[in-house]
């Protein structure tokens, strides 16, 4: 495991923890209702730039999930360019088909704002969560992937066979 792929994953689970409480936050204080259905405008100049409060901190939190989702992605990529265990490269692929369910999710929630809507929304997100959990535990506990520990064990075990 490199420290780089490592830090990548780690980085995007704390992202991902933020936004989750960001989302309860904005669901909370009912954000989203500033945007009336206009998805994925909002109040404001245009449309486009937050008008009050609750306008910026939806626009906020789309923004920290805009980064957060390139971080997943990211962390995908980098999975399954690298050479990191199956499980690895599931759990980061399992937050990945998540996601753009979980952006239509958070649409629905300005659309239908109700128990219904922010359920499904954050049970996406909790899904997403645990996926980079756990793909980060492995990422920090995961030594056979490493090159240098396959070929020392390789060595070794050609060795006692002889």
């Amino acid at each position: 495991m490199t420290t780089r792929f490592r830090r990548l994953v780690a980085t995007t689970t704390v992202l991902t923890f933020a936004l989750i409480l960001l989302g309860v936050y904005t669901g909370a204080i009912g954000a989203g209702l500033t945007c009336e259905a206009r998805w994925p405008f909002c109040d404001g100049w245009m449309g486009l730039f937050p008008a009050n409060w609750a306008s910026f901190v939806e626009w906020f939190h789309r923004l920290v999930a805009m980064v957060t989702g390139f971080g997943i992605l990211g962390s995908t990529i980098a999975a399954w360019r690298g050479e990191y265990s199956r499980r690895i490269k599931l759990a980061t692929a399992v937050a990945t088909v998540v996601l753009p369910v979980q952006v239509l999710l958070g649409a629905n929630t300005i659309f239908n704002f109700g128990a219904t809507a922010q359920v499904l929304h954050h049970g996406a997100a909790q899904l997403i969560f645990g996926a980079m959990v756990a793909a980060t535990a492995w990422a920090y506990t995961d030594t056979a992937e490493s090159p240098s520990v396959q070929s020392a064990d390789t060595q070794h075990t050609a060795r006692a066979d002889d």
